[in-house]
């Protein structure tokens, strides 16, 4: 077959990998240097110039859309169909060879596969089994602990408890789960793998028929395999080590969900006699982009190495710009979005990223007002999103206790005790005397018509409302909504209830909610003007969550997260919130690895842009309630001067503004106070320690100190007063 349309599209890198000799391949696949294009061509060079035949070819890709791109794109250049080829995902792949060998695998020839949903269902059923209390066991945690056990490849009675009564708990309940699924045929996602893996472990035909049968392995995005998806992937190439990997571990980003990026490093040793191909040409961003993303990862230790480089246009500086406050970020991006929209620019051809989901609403709110669409990506509008929904149904209820949505929503949020048994003896009360079901519990709790744990709960829940009310009084309205957040217990719920970043997110978007009554100034109409101010932001947030989102195929403005924009890319990109303790975030910034973590996400966002790349950080922000000064992002200190230019000069108001960032570029911030690095210190209670970072200058800057005792905190130098030893 001429394989001349495999191998002319490619660039000489791309040819290497592509007709690389059977056996360990690495490929390093910088943002935009066509990763997906060399997985293609090499499974095309397998069939054409190797004589591979497809059924001997499995290929694993992390999204389902991916697998059918690949697929469809390898017949395009075959023109044949590539019948007998597996590609497809992990969890897709795994099915497949689990119903092959259901009989094998210890399961039902009819076994079920139960999505999240249904996942956390089972858990809170096994959980009642037990007579555990939800409020101490909640499912989602649960959930997470058996996911995370299943991932690393631990069964529940591989686990030792060392003695911990947590652990010990946690593994009866992991146990039992086990026994539930086991007896009603059911598979949740992680079982999939895990159950796939222990088939060919622990069946040495089986394997070695799989082994022969695939000869050729390929896997995309290496950088966010998990630990049991790559001891999969080595059982399955075994000796021949005919394994293709195509990552980078400079956009491995997901740590939080069980990605480690240890795994490219470890492939050479696992593989030997790998051949390693750098795919360093970029097709996607301009060369200033590209120096400037080169010099940000390289702080970065431990990487395997690569400089991205373009044959195209060196392109315009990167704009940074430094607002007053967050609310003239948002203005600043706006007014640029109409200038380039104004020069001949789609809306969906620009993108504003953010580290955190709560960042949104700013941008959200301004959008609307401004009139111009917008789509958030891969999420919900700020007021769509449950959390916020949650506050405003327990807000809307201290307005109107007949609100039988509201009520509905938070009356066992967080759980209370109430089963679905009482609030269907509630709904059936209130329909027959044609009552609210809050005035159907009030009735209810005095009758016996409800056990008397439930009537307690019910009371408990109610003298809550009433007491919430009765302290919001005439308090501001920001106030007002702090209240709700603190006396609904929510944000212990959360981050009970959801470990980690989701959690925390979470968290983020309640104290963003206060931010937002704090910022309303009331509805101008003259007679919505009347209304009391919390039943107006009430109005607001209901108008709001309906509004401003434009549909997948309109025009629109894209607002997402820096992890939504993994894989994409635009014309224009506006990097919003670029100050320390937002990104890097706060959870980052005493952890190397983390803020290594947050670094390659830095990097993941500033190559999606393709021509115009727009930095942006606020002097002082609104977090969590106050008014706080914040720092720019160390980041921008890591990015080359010459490449960065400042859209305003520094004056009036801006004089507070950090010398981390000067007029006309970037320098190094001189040492707050005249300390220095490695300089010993005393504070009056913290004790003695060692000046680790310095950032700013004056009495705003901060001192980063390990103490003997109380170990690594951050100090404000004109508080600290710290002393040398």
């Amino acid at each position: 077959m001429d394989v001349t349309p495999i191998i002319d599209p490619l660039n000489e890198r791309q040819r290497e990998a592509v007709t690389a000799p059977p056996g360990a391949t690495l490929v390093l696949a910088g943002a935009g240097s066509g990763k997906t294009r060399v997985l293609v061509h090499r499974i095309a060079w397998l069939v054409a110039a190797e004589g591979v035949s497809p059924w001997s070819i499995l290929a694993v890709t992390f999204t389902n859309k991916a697998a059918g791109e690949m697929r469809a794109r390898i017949e395009q250049i075959l023109q044949a169909p590539a019948g007998g080829m597996w590609v497809g995902t992990f969890h897709g792949l795994a099915h497949r060879l689990l119903r092959q060998h259901w009989q094998e695998a210890g399961l039902p020839q009819g076994f079920q596969i139960i999505d999240a949903e249904d996942q956390r269902r089972v858990v809170r059923r096994v959980l009642r089994s037990l007579e555990l209390d939800e409020n101490r066991w909640q499912p989602r945690p649960v959930q997470g602990y058996i996911n995370a056990r299943k991932e690393e490849g631990r069964r529940a009675r591989h686990i030792e408890d060392g003695g911990d009564p947590t652990r010990a708990q946690l593994v009866r309940i992991y146990s039992a789960y086990e026994e539930t699924c086991r007896r009603g045929g059911m598979v949740d996602f992680a079982e999939l793998l895990l159950r796939a893996h222990e088939l060919l472990r622990d069946n040495q035909s089986l394997l070695q028929h799989y082994r022969e049968r695939f000869r050729h392995v390929l896997v995309d995005e290496f950088q966010d395999t998990n630990t049991l998806q790559y001891a999969w992937l080595k059982l399955l190439a075994g000796d021949h080590g005919r394994i293709f990997a195509v990552g980078d571990d400079d956009q491995s980003i997901y740590s939080w969900r069980g990605a480690r990026v240890e795994n490219l490093r470890r492939f050479s040793r696992d593989f030997p006699d790998t051949v390693t191909v750098r795919l360093e040409q970029n097709y996607r961003s301009t060369g200033t982009i590209l120096t400037a993303a080169n010099a940000l990862i390289s702080h970065n230790s431990e990487r395997m190495g690569k400089n991205l480089w373009t044959e195209g246009e060196q392109g315009a500086p990167i704009c940074l710009f430094a607002a007053h406050n967050e609310y003239e970020e948002a203005e600043y991006v706006i007014e640029r979005i109409r200038a380039f929209n104004q020069d001949g620019h789609v809306r969906r051809e620009m993108a504003i990223l953010y580290r955190s989901n709560a960042q949104s609403r700013i941008f959200e709110e301004r959008l609307v007002n401004a009139g111009i669409p917008y789509r958030v990506y891969g999420g919900l509008r700020f007021f769509e999103r449950a959390e916020i929904k949650d506050v405003l149904a327990y807000l809307r209820l201290t307005r109107n206790q007949g609100d039988d949505a509201s009520f509905e929503r938070v009356v066992n949020l967080p759980a209370r005790g109430l089963g679905n048994r009482t609030l269907e003896q509630l709904r059936l009360c209130a329909r027959e005397q044609d009552l609210s079901l809050w005035q159907a519990a009030d009735m209810m709790i005095g009758s016996s018509m409800l056990s008397s744990r439930a009537a307690s709960a019910l009371a408990a829940f109610m003298e809550l409302i009433r007491d919430m009310r009765t302290e919001m009084g005439e308090q501001a309205l920001h106030a007002q909504v702090d209240v709700a957040i603190r006396r609904s217990a929510l944000t212990d719920h959360y981050l009970q209830k959801e470990k980690g970043e989701k959690g925390e997110a979470r968290v983020e978007n309640l104290r963003e909610l206060v931010n937002a009554a704090r910022g309303f100034d009331g509805d101008e109409d003259e007679v919505l003007s009347e209304l009391p101010l919390l039943d107006q932001f009430l109005a607001h947030a209901a108008l709001e969550a309906g509004e401003g989102q434009g549909d997948e195929w309109d025009d629109c403005v894209q607002l997402m997260t820096l992890h939504s924009a993994k894989g994409l890319e635009f014309p224009i990109v506006f990097l919003t919130g670029m100050e320390d303790g937002l990104f890097p975030h706060k959870r980052a910034l005493d952890d190397a690895a983390g803020l290594e973590e947050e670094r390659r996400l830095c990097y993941v966002g500033m190559t999606r842009a393709m021509q115009r790349l727009h930095l942006s950080y606020a002097e002082s922000r609104r977090l969590y309630g106050s008014e706080t000064l914040t720092l720019p992002s160390r980041f921008l200190r890591e990015l080359p001067v010459e490449q960065i230019e400042e859209v305003r000069p520094r004056m009036g108001a801006m004089a507070s503004r950090p010398a981390a960032i000067a007029s006309g570029g970037l320098r190094e911030a001189p040492d707050p106070d005249g300390f220095n690095l490695g300089e010993r210190v005393t504070h009056a209670r913290f004790g003695e320690g060692v000046v680790l970072n310095l950032e700013g200058q004056g009495p705003k800057a901060r001192i980063q100190v390990n103490f003997e005792n109380a170990g690594t905190k951050w100090l404000v130098a004109g508080f600290a007063n710290l002393q040398r030893c």
